[in-house]
């Protein structure tokens, strides 16, 4: 199945799901106007690293005042230097890999300047990542809220709850030999992995 117009959550390091789902679609249409929910990939991702699968997990700074806060106002808890912590873990995983090299100064920056904003920087980072492999559909943001939207809804896939099991195609993983191959990890490790054949590769999965 195809959607024309996808209807998602901006992601932190968005999983390769995620990613094919928008490399599929026309138009991509990022959910900004609901109201934060934890155990999401809003604030968390994982990578392949040296003993298995490791979470990377932005802290988030909850507010004491309201019982539900808007995703546009959740901010990064910076007094743990999370930044800096998630860019050298992803140094060691793949620095070894085939491209990293390659997209290491348009990665860097992104961890490199204080964060502020949540939503703000998951979708900085998805501009990158959309830009570095050549997804061309067109991208825009709600407004407001529909719990039952017009357009076909796959933010089911920032859901860690009830995350389907997608046993993807393989691709070589860095530590693929000592850990196996894990499927459905943070395109990142696609992208560091397989460099300009990630847009094909996307393209040709079944995530819906």
């Amino acid at each position: 199945m195809e959607a024309k117009t996808i209807l998602l959550y901006p992601t932190y390091l968005p999983s390769i799901a995620s990613m094919a789902a928008m490399a599929k679609a026309d138009s991509i249409i990022f959910e900004v106007a609901d109201n934060y929910q934890k155990q999401t990939y809003r604030n968390r991702a994982y990578i392949a690293h040296t003993n298995g699968k490791l979470l990377l997990t932005i802290p988030i700074k909850h507010s004491k005042e309201l019982k539900h806060q808007s995703t546009r106002d959740v901010k990064p808890e910076n007094e743990f230097p999370w930044l800096a912590e998630h860019w050298k873990s992803i140094q060691t995983a793949y620095r070894t890999s085939p491209f990293f090299e390659y997209y290491e100064d348009d990665l860097e920056p992104l961890f490199t300047r204080e964060v502020d904003n949540l939503l703000d920087f998951n979708l900085r980072i998805l501009e990158v990542l959309i830009e570095l492999i050549g997804i061309s559909g067109t991208i825009l943001k709600t407004t407001e809220y529909h719990k039952n939207p017009d357009q076909f809804d796959a933010r089911y896939l920032a859901d860690c709850k009830k995350e389907k099991v997608y046993n993807f195609t393989t691709y070589h993983q860095v530590f693929e030999d000592k850990n196996g191959f894990f499927s459905n990890l943070s395109v990142l490790d696609l992208l560091c992995n397989e460099g300009s054949n990630s847009l094909n590769y996307l393209e040709s999965l079944d995530v819906f």
